[in-house]
């Protein structure tokens, strides 16, 4: 499909080209026909094309070798002029003469004998100036040729640049390609293994003739399946919605500081269960423009992160300070595993849990996906390190 795409792109930008280079020499071509058809009219001999008088200091007219054709009061084609020119065939004067004085043009060529005629005079006593056209074909030919020989180079050129460039466009097309197959397998992966507790579940219990403390087991199980599996759709939902963009969505000033005060309230018992310790180091007063129940969910996201994988015993610290007039940092450390390279990297992928704790602990890996996701809606940047001993998953957003 990609290759079909990149083929399909180079050969849209191709046609687009050639049809700009078709228009640009032929308007260069067409304008300069007309040019050498005036400067060759102008050109010619004086006593057969009006003229006004030059003006002072301008350098004498051009002349070409030229000659006259008229009928005189009997009807005889008389010729004058011609200096140089072999005008001794009568058949040869007559047949210019009548195709000439013939042709709806007042000036056009003769290609065949290579002259150009131009009519003058009032139509009673009309004499047509011939004049050679050697040097105007010769100019109109060289220009065709230069024109086709910079047109076939800019095509080989344009296409080479083409190539190279359909590679850079279809690059984006190809990493979302590749993150949409990976999404449905992965998604296709998570759902399955619940789908299959539940129906096994559901296939025990309809058959089987246990009592009612067994049955309760199987129902319980059903149900807490089928919450995985909500809590798993509603997540994959609110990515589709944040990724799809929202037109109607109003951002507002927000109090982020009495939001992310807020938003550690219900933790504290978590923290306090398994042997963890809060600190808060919050600066009032820091607003930002954008949504609060978002807001408030990334600082969930964090703090649910920081209480899976903090070492027991340790201290977990949530942090809002300002950085500048203009940004500020919201970041929650824990002491725990360090991360890797290729974690850090990888972190804010959709599905993607990096050792056997992070696969135990009923993590679907969308956590951290969907608090980037956040961040880039509020015009944000995310990022997550790992020190010491203390990973640290942080944001920065702009103030109000």
């Amino acid at each position: 499909m990609l290759k079909r795409l990149r083929i399909k792109f180079i050969c849209i930008t191709m046609a687009i080209v050639t049809v700009m280079l078709c228009i640009i020499f032929a308007l260069v071509l067409s304008t300069t026909k007309h040019d050498l058809e005036k400067r060759s009219v102008a050109m010619m001999d004086p006593n057969g094309v009006p003229a006004h008088p030059a003006p002072p200091g301008e350098p004498p007219r051009m002349q070409i070798p030229s000659f006259i054709l008229e009928y005189d009061e009997a009807g005889v084609l008389t010729v004058s002029g011609g200096e140089g020119i072999d005008l001794y065939d009568p058949a040869f004067l007559e047949e210019i003469a009548s195709e000439a004085f013939s042709s709806r043009k007042a000036t056009d060529l003769i290609p065949r004998y290579r002259l150009r005629f131009f009519r003058s005079g009032p139509p009673d006593s009309e004499s047509v100036v011939f004049a050679d056209a050697e040097y105007e074909l010769k100019t109109y030919s060289d220009l065709v040729k230069t024109c086709l020989l910079i047109g076939s180079i800019s095509f080989v050129l344009f296409l080479g640049i083409t190539v190279l460039l359909s590679g850079w466009a279809i690059k984006p097309v190809a990493a979302a390609w590749t993150q949409q197959k990976q999404f449905i397998a992965d998604a296709s992966h998570e759902l399955k293994t619940p789908l299959t507790v539940i129906m096994t579940n559901a296939e025990l219990l309809q058959g089987s003739t246990a009592d009612n403390t067994e049955q309760k087991r199987f129902s319980e199980s059903i149900l807490t399946m089928s919450r995985q599996m909500r809590s798993l759709v509603e997540s994959l939902l609110q990515l589709a919605r944040i990724d799809a963009g929202a037109p109607h969505t109003v951002l507002s000033q927000v109090d982020l500081s009495a939001a992310v005060s807020s938003a550690i309230l219900p933790f504290e018992a978590v923290f306090f269960e398994k042997g963890l310790r809060l600190c808060e180091i919050i600066a009032p007063n820091i607003r930002v423009k954008g949504i609060d129940a978002q807001l408030r969910q990334l600082v969930e996201i964090f703090l649910d992160n920081a209480q899976k994988y903090a070492d027991p015993g340790t201290e977990v610290t949530v942090s809002l300070q300002p950085v500048n007039r203009s940004m500020c940092r919201l970041s929650v450390s824990n002491c725990g595993a360090p991360l890797s390279d290729e974690e850090l990297q990888n972190l804010f992928k959709r599905f993607y849990r990096g050792d056997k704790v992070r696969t135990m602990n009923r993590s679907y890996g969308l956590g951290l996906a969907i608090a980037e996701s956040i961040v880039k809606e509020h015009r944000g940047r995310i990022d997550a390190q790992s020190k010491d001993g203390i990973n640290t998953f942080s944001a920065l957003l702009p103030t109000a």
